[in-house]
């Protein structure tokens, strides 16, 4: 029989009163970056130091190639964690750091200098193996950190915000780094972090998290074009969300009402009817931007508000009649063609077959 390399059944922690994690059901495959994502206390870094063996569960089961880990010692598992501090040990040098657990291990000096180099060359900073921590930039810190994990040549890695004390730009580079090294490697990587664009550029599959709870697991597409409840339609950025109550279908297309106005969309759910109040879900980046009024039915006139820039993509934050929110995205260069201004108003429409639902409850 085949098992999972990491299952959780049935995981609670508790810290006093307060459930830190609720109720965790989920499997890693092995060779899969998997990435675990949601806001801050939404117990994500909890659930990988349960893994890590930092904390032991409250209730339910923890399993790593099926053997029961409740009650096993960090030391014991094959699951080095990279911190978000990257915990570099400022008394050894970069080549000392990266040989640290070998040493620990009991493995002979001739085979820890031969290994930590190697590491050291994989990651491009054979260069600084002589150097003190504390003359590395962060992005080499960051590089040596991940050859001293590596190095253990373990089953899995785990790494809490690894890159959230980096510039942008080093962010990008590290993200490639990683996502190039995971694929070389086979080995399994078990990613948290706070942010959609490193969680959806690097993993395979994605678990969000809210107050201790798995709320939607799946591949990044997945997760941000067809979200299973509210919370993800809004935490996964930059989607328009309107509410408002089916009045009429014909054949397969579902007319509703809401106060920004009457639209339609694809029925792919059998289970709409008549009188049934759903959210509305668009991505921002399925919108269309126009001047005059575009012959669509689905369309709303809108006051531009303000304009968001990250990288070459504009985010266009729109206010209808009735005080709703709308949210484009488009690419700079379609922005720079546009001429358009703050207070002035211009038109968005949709087609029906980019339109998400989700029933409210």
């Amino acid at each position: 029989m085949t098992y999972p390399l990491v299952s959780f059944k049935n995981v609670t922690k508790n810290f006093g009163k307060m459930n830190a994690v609720t109720n965790l059901n989920f499997e890693i495959d092995k060779g899969e970056f998997l990435a675990i994502m949601g806001p801050s206390g939404c117990g994500k870094t909890t659930t990988l130091r349960m893994l890590a063996g930092l904390e032991n569960p409250s209730s339910g089961e923890i399993r790593f190639n099926n053997r029961l880990m409740n009650n096993v010692k960090p030391h014991e598992r094959d699951t080095p964690l990279v911190w978000q501090s990257l915990a570099l040990f400022p008394f050894l040098n970069v080549q000392e750091n990266v040989e640290f657990g070998l040493k620990m291990r009991g493995i002979s000096s001739k085979t820890r200098q031969r290994k930590s180099l190697e590491w050291l060359e994989k990651l491009e900073v054979r260069e600084l193996a002589k150097r003190d921590i504390s003359t590395l930039s962060g992005g080499q810190k960051q590089r040596v950190a991940l050859a001293r994990s590596l190095v253990m040549e373990p089953e899995i890695l785990l790494l809490d915000e690894p890159l959230s004390a980096l510039d942008a730009h080093l962010v990008i580079r590290m993200q490639a780094v990683l996502t190039q090294l995971q694929k070389e490697l086979g080995i399994t990587f078990v990613y948290v972090t706070h942010s959609q664009s490193e969680a959806f550029a690097m993993a395979n599959r994605v678990i969000i998290m809210n107050v201790g709870e798995i709320s939607q697991i799946g591949t990044p597409k997945d997760i941000y074009r067809s979200p299973t409840n509210q919370f993800v339609a809004e935490f996964v950025g930059r989607n328009n969300i309107l509410s408002g109550k089916v009045y009429d279908i014909k054949s397969k297309i579902a007319f509703i009402k809401t106060n920004s106005g009457n639209y339609n969309f694809e029925i792919i759910d059998k289970n709409i009817e008549l009188g049934h109040t759903l959210n509305y879900i668009i991505s921002a980046d399925l919108m269309n931007f126009s001047l005059v009024k575009p012959k669509n039915s689905n369309i709303v006139n809108c006051k531009l508000i303000s304009e968001e820039y990250i990288g070459s993509m504009v985010t266009l934050f729109l206010e209808s009649v009735d005080g709703t929110e709308f949210k484009i995205q488009m690419q700079e260069r379609e922005h720079s063609k546009l001429n358009i201004q703050n207070g002035e108003k211009y038109w968005l429409s949709w087609s029906k077959k980019n339109v998400h639902t989700l029933k409210k409850d």
